[in-house]
């Protein structure tokens, strides 16, 4: 096979994903991370329905992602006075299996990093291609060039900047913000609690604390916690039910994260010989099956290369024909209004939802349909690999 030498900028889900299968496939492969390390911990990420199963079975992952699984939480939404009001049940905020973000990149990365080349605390700084590669610089190692170049490095993708064009061009801003906190001694079980444009969330399966909060689009330093914090503070002043508590323990928060809800809107997943792949060509924050998705699209773009022969112009074109469907499924949701509704007759109407057994199912019903919207290709050549 030719084009045999991938870059891949972004350790955490897709990235990893892809590492294998292209391993596999005979490749050598590099993964670049800006972060100094694997990630861990995180929120809790989930896989709905028999495609992401079947990924995981063909991985040889299934196994482990059922160990390591924290289990659907039910969520208990609650008044000001901490009475109940209705409850989320676990199946619908975690799907099939959950786990830990940091426990699946783990599990990644211990399937690839004895074969595959890893460099933490590095990134890509420029991207130019050639008749037979793809020239790329980096911010600390020394040049390099390879036959392809993939980014996987979430919606903020710095390949995506570098080979497309900047941010603001394919990410759209959907009106809200949310926020992971790992904020300790908040006892009571999972709960969430709103107020009409703002949810504050503690012991659920995001995060020790979890937010969300609409807003006008704020200017902030993403790697800048002070910052963040700052920003958290101002939009849940005059907070009730546990709000004030939450905001005191935020200041001794050592791992804190802010982003927007945004919506990646790209007219072609490639450009030459750089491929987007995951967050960075198809994301939708907190759209509801965005780590199933990197990873079957992870197993598609191997699975095409592989199969037109390391033919990168046949293969990315394959692979975006198959995923471009798949992930406007993804795209129709927009968490922000649904987690943080807008006014009390919105937030009533949100909870009578899962008081309706029969609502609340039909629900699940199409957040299954959306995950398993795809025709998933057998790829001999990797099966004989894997089998």
């Amino acid at each position: 096979m030719k084009n045999t030498t991938v870059l891949i900028s972004g350790a955490s889900i897709a990235g990893p994903a892809l590492a294998y299968w292209l391993d596999l496939a005979g490749c050598t492969v590099t993964v670049v991370e800006k972060a100094p390390t694997l990630r861990p911990g995180g929120q809790a990420v989930d896989f709905k329905g028999a495609t992401h199963h079947t990924i995981l079975e063909r991985m040889g992952i299934l196994e482990d992602v059922r160990r390591l699984q924290t289990g659907g939480t039910d969520v208990t939404v609650v008044d000001a006075g901490g009475k109940a009001l209705t409850v989320i049940p676990g199946e619908f905020t975690g799907g099939d299996l959950e786990i830990r973000r940091g426990d699946l990149a783990r599990v990644l990365y211990d399937r690839t990093h004895e074969t595959c080349e890893y460099v933490f605390g590095d990134s890509i700084t420029s991207l130019t291609e050639t008749a037979s590669g793809v020239h790329v610089t980096f911010e600390r190692g020394a040049p390099r060039t390879f036959d392809l170049v993939v980014g996987a490095d979430g919606i903020h993708s710095g390949v995506r900047r570098l080979a497309f064009g900047p941010e603001s061009d394919f990410v759209q801003f959907r009106g809200h913000y949310y926020a992971l906190a790992d904020i300790g001694g908040m006892s009571g079980g999972a709960l969430m609690y709103n107020e009409p444009g703002r949810m504050a969330s503690t012991g659920g399966p995001k995060a020790p604390a979890f937010f969300v909060f609409a807003s006008e689009q704020l200017d902030y330093d993403r790697y800048d916690t002070g910052q963040q914090k700052a920003l958290l503070r101002k939009a849940y002043e005059g907070g009730k039910w546990r709000i004030p508590e939450l905001m005191a323990k935020l200041a001794q928060a050592d791992d804190v994260y802010l982003d927007s809800l945004s919506l990646v809107k790209i007219d072609r997943y490639s450009a030459g010989r750089v491929v987007l792949l995951g967050d960075a060509a198809y994301g939708n924050t907190l759209g509801g099956f965005g780590t199933g998705l990197a990873m079957v699209g992870a197993y598609v773009l191997a699975g095409e290369l592989l199969a037109a022969g390391g033919d990168h112009v046949v293969a990315f074109e394959r692979y975006e024909e198959q995923l471009r469907k798949y992930a406007a499924g993804s795209s129709k949701s927009n968490a922000g209004p649904f987690l943080a509704p807008p006014s009390k007759w919105r937030m009533r109407l949100r909870n009578l939802i899962f008081q309706s057994g029969f609502l609340s199912g039909l629900m699940l019903k199409i957040a299954d349909k959306f995950a398993t919207d795809i025709d998933l290709k057998d790829y001999p050549a990797l099966a004989r690999m894997t089998g």
